[in-house]
């Protein structure tokens, strides 16, 4: 599942906002094993306000820009969604009138079922990999426009000219490459450009790998500013350097401009060149504790300061691990042989009931520990169908209202109630006979 929106773009182009959206869902979830465009499904959740002057005729270019062309022409649909058109609220301030109106928002959620998880790729650039190369994918053909951009609002600007989706074509073909790429595992890391630029994606990824970069803009086209920071759809791939030719190929096959742009520095450095030009270098724990602030200043307001501080100071640790396991235990021992006899195994009921989940990882969980486990539904035990005698033990898994219902997680409240109140009018009747002449 991944999200996309461009609700910036929405103030200079309707149309450009909402294909924006769609094809940042696709860009953010490219690096799973999909497949097929055809095993994607779209959900579109639209905000406007409706009534206000020129909003409705927005709303209706947006629709009609991915609902009759965008997405019948990449075969994907969006069976489900919802909308809020009530964007705007108004009220008396001291006699003056005053309004609040949001321009319109499109926030697109893709899913599809993944081939096998474990070839998912994330923006963690890796080091252990050999000599790598990182590619940027550029599906605007060279264009640099800064229109909503976040460099744009950091400059209390708009911009004039928004990025769009120009050619279908291109991303359905950036979509098919990277698809088999993934599916051979030939692509170590990932990221996607639409949100900040090249630089926010760059540095995210390194912030991810605990590595340094070295970068070199000399084959972008445009100003520093445009090509650091223009929101185009885009990516950037890290990839084997003795493969990087041939993965370059086959995306400029499809239409899609492919740059080699560097690749990994051990040093704690992040530098930007445009040839023999230095643009910007920094170490990349400065940055990142640059980045880290906005979290920083928040969490201590919200949580406990002192741990707030804690790992705000960890984040400028260049040699800090990160997030690290270190098990006190051998994983493979099996703790729990001693206390079962071979060819014995204990049997366990694992009690389900609608609305019931992670049974089957429970049932998994005690098969490795050398149990015997058994689904058994509440409708088994109220028809006799099974006896919970025969078992050593019962779990009774956790899970969650039903169809997200207020109420619904009483159904299985219920089911119990009826058969212990079923099990106490048997014995009941059973006492009362034995107790008669």
């Amino acid at each position: 599942m991944s999200m996309g929106e461009r609700t910036p773009l929405a103030l200079l182009d309707f149309d450009a906002s909402a294909r924006m959206a769609v094809a940042e869902s696709i860009m953010n979830i490219a690096g799973t094993d999909i497949g097929s465009f055809k095993r994607i499904k779209l959900s579109a959740n639209w905000m406007s306000p409706a009534g206000h002057p020129g909003e409705d005729a927005g709303l209706y270019e947006a629709v009609k820009a991915i609902g009759e062309d965008l997405c019948p022409a990449l075969g994907i649909t969006i069976p489900v969604g919802k909308d809020s058109m009530s964007m705007k609220t108004a009220w008396q301030d001291n006699g003056v009138s005053k309004t609040v109106t949001s321009p319109m928002s499109l926030v697109i959620t893709a899913f599809g079922v993944v081939q096998d998880i474990r070839k998912t790729v994330t923006p963690e650039l890796r080091s252990d990999k050999g000599d790598s190369a990182l590619l940027m994918l550029d599906l605007s053909n060279g264009q640099n426009r800064l229109g909503g951009s976040c460099l744009a609002q950091v400059f209390s600007e708009l911009g004039d000219i928004a990025p769009t989706l120009d050619n279908t074509a291109n991303l359905a073909g950036f979509f098919e490459v990277m698809q088999k790429l993934v599916a051979d595992q030939a692509v170590i890391a990932y990221h996607d450009r639409s949100d900040g630029g090249l630089l926010t994606t760059l540095v995210e990824m390194a912030f991810a790998g605990n590595t340094g970069l070295n970068i070199d803009l000399a084959g972008l086209n445009g100003t520093d500013l445009e090509r650091l920071f223009n929101e185009e759809l885009g990516a950037v791939i890290q990839v084997s350097a003795e493969q990087a030719t041939d993965i370059a190929a086959q995306f400029e096959a499809k239409g899609v401009s492919c740059h080699h742009i560097g690749g990994l520095q051990a040093a704690d450095k992040i530098s930007i060149t445009d040839g023999e030009r230095l643009i910007f270098a920094d170490s990349r724990t400065a940055l990142r504790t640059l980045w880290s602030e906005t979290t920083y200043r928040m969490q201590a307001l919200r949580d406990n300061p002192e741990c707030a501080k804690q790992e705000f100071e960890l984040k400028q640790q260049a040699d800090a691990p990160g997030l690290t396991v270190k098990l006190g235990f051998n994983p493979s021992e099996d703790v729990a042989a001693p206390y079962i006899l071979k060819g014995a195994a204990p049997k366990m009921a694992i009690l389900r009931e609608q609305g019931v989940n992670s049974h089957i990882e429970m049932a998994a969980a005690f098969d490795r520990a050398g149990f015997e486990s058994r689904d058994v539904h509440m409708s088994d035990i109220l028809s006799g169908r099974i006896n919970l005698e025969e078992f050593q033990g019962l779990v009774a898994c956790g899970g969650f209202s039903y169809g997200d219902v207020l109420g619904a997680g009483e159904g299985w409240a219920k089911s119990i109630l009826f058969n212990s109140r079923a099990v106490m009018n048997l014995a009941a009747s059973l006492s009362v006979t034995q107790a008669l002449p």
